[in-house]
């Protein structure tokens, strides 16, 4: 089965036409103020009107309160619910609420923060391993770090599972072949600046991934 990939922050509607165009299986709207790639309801209405069904969209929210959801749900069309920095319990109700396709993200830095996968077996649908972030920093990600991908070697994964944090057209080949993740997911790799994306750029993301 190919490689799905999913390209996250889009925030116009040239980058999203761009990631359609070239293939990407999921689009991903940001809700999270803080980032430079967040957009309110009005854009994401603009926006998912030019998704095709065929395509998934999915909005990425940061421990996310019921109202957020439910507007973001309504103006985004989404099909599925990412959240990042959400406990176990909290993420298992957003998947009640939102009656939606969940995933959490987890930042990994050493192999010890895989255990945490285990916890959200019955809480969410899917696991994006990204980048742990510095425990200073303003987001949970989108800052283009990657983690140590033989981590990965030999991990029995309790659920689904796609791979983030450091992407580029450059490394896709490189870490699907490492790590055999089923999805990648980029957002600064495919940038000129943060939370400007490049069609170029990612044209050549999709380019390089379509035939793993």
């Amino acid at each position: 089965m190919p490689v799905q990939t999913k390209i996250c922050g889009l925030t116009t509607p040239e980058t999203i036409d761009a990631a359609i165009k070239g293939g990407a299986s999921h689009i991903g709207f940001n809700f999270f103020p803080p980032s430079p790639r967040s957009i309110g309801f009005a854009r994401a209405r603009e926006l998912a009107v030019r998704v095709p069904d065929h395509v998934r969209r999915v909005g990425v929210f940061v421990d996310p309160c019921n109202a957020l959801i439910d507007q973001a749900l309504e103006a985004g069309q989404l099909d599925v619910i990412q959240v990042h920095k959400t406990s176990p319990g909290r993420a298992a109700a957003i998947r009640l609420h939102a009656r939606r396709e969940t995933w959490s993200a987890l930042g990994i830095r050493t192999a010890h923060d895989l255990k945490a996968a285990f916890s959200y077996q019955d809480a969410v649908d899917f696991l994006l391993y990204d980048a742990a972030q510095p425990d200073d920093a303003a987001l949970p990600g989108g800052m283009g770090i990657r983690f140590d991908w033989s981590l990965l070697a030999g991990f029995d994964h309790p659920l689904p599972w796609g791979l983030a944090g450091g992407l580029t057209a450059a490394n896709a080949a490189e870490a699907v072949g490492a790590t055999g993740a089923s999805l990648v997911d980029v957002s600064s790799g495919v940038e000129s600046a943060p939370g400007i994306k490049d069609v170029d750029k990612i044209a050549a993301f999709l380019k390089a991934t379509a035939s793993l």
